[in-house]
């Protein structure tokens, strides 16, 4: 593509930056979502944004659908490049949305991953070797108190956690604030480690949560540090920092039946997103009705 066409692309990251305020991290996945569209449409001869056509569109969701990708990050990606083009539209580059029909095949929507309670308890009652350790099960802590997600934890700061009032004011998706209850167990953990963290953070650090050098912590940081926890803990599989909080949202709704309560502890602007849990919840009701209904009990001669 011409350069000029290339530059559209830094204008509309500086505007979402700069007019819509989005986070680092979702700059970075616009942008390299719509890097994805420049290398197609230079595979493909397209000169100029104002060549791109809905046909066109939909050769590039099939070409990365061969590749592999699912049908979740396809939709992204066109969403991204819808956003984009509506940008273009507005700045009179575009006459028409070349991306505005089209729509990725659908995937089966993937249950998300907890821990049961156990499990958890296990995880939570770990000892702490160093400080650094200790700092993750605060961290820990806070996700599975106050399902919490990955970037909403490494965003805090010290002003956004209030202990005697036991409560975290959280910066979530679309920078919308929200405050969330810490519970009893979190609290103790965090307040200790507030004294620790005086002793190791760096000066004018404003982060809850610092590195070894004292400074803010990383999303990519805190997925290796869960990832030795697993490990250290035996678990089967990876422990994604996202698993704390689908583990706080799918307890929390067994033991409430309070759907539009998580829907706002967990910061969702839609309920259909917090039904989700709905089905993890009657998958487990499922099992112990197919244990204990006479008639849904296999015969031991059966087996």
């Amino acid at each position: 593509m011409l350069q000029r066409e290339v530059t559209h692309l830094d204008e509309f990251e500086s505007h979402l930056r700069d007019e819509r305020q989005l986070s680092p991290h979702t700059l970075s996945n616009y942008r390299r979502d719509l890097e994805s569209v420049l290398r197609f449409c230079n595979e493909q001869g397209i000169a100029r944004w104002s060549e791109l056509h809905p046909q066109q569109v939909r050769g590039f969701a099939a070409q990365i659908h061969r590749q592999g990708l699912g049908g979740r990050s396809i939709q992204r990606k066109l969403s991204a490049l819808r956003s984009f083009c509506r940008y273009l539209i507005r700045q009179g580059i575009l006459s028409s949305n070349p991306a505005q029909d089209i729509r990725a095949p659908k995937t089966p929507r993937k249950l998300p991953h907890s821990l049961d309670i156990d499990r958890i308890q296990g995880l939570l009652d770990s000892r702490a070797d160093d400080w650094l350790s200790q700092r993750d099960l605060a961290m820990m802590e806070l996700m599975y108190s106050s399902g919490l997600r990955l970037a909403e934890l490494v965003g805090l700061d010290l002003q956004d956690v209030d202990l005697p009032q036991r409560e975290a004011r959280v910066l979530g998706k679309g920078r919308k604030i929200r405050v969330v209850p810490v519970g009893r167990k979190a609290r103790e953990v965090l307040q200790a480690w507030l004294e620790i963290r005086a002793i190791h953070c760096a000066e004018g650090e404003s982060a809850l949560f610092i590195n070894r050098t004292g400074t803010r912590l990383s999303p990519r940081n805190v997925q290796q540090r869960f990832r030795r926890w697993a490990l250290k803990q035996g678990f089967d599989s990876r422990l994604h920092p996202h698993a704390l909080r689908h583990s706080f949202a799918t307890h929390l709704l067994e033991s409430s039946g309070d759907l539009r309560a998580v829907q706002e502890l967990l910061g969702h602007a839609n309920l259909s997103t917090t039904q989700v849990y709905t089905h993890l919840d009657f998958q487990r009701l499922a099992q112990v009705y197919d244990k204990a209904h006479p008639r849904a009990r296999k015969s031991k001669k059966s087996e």
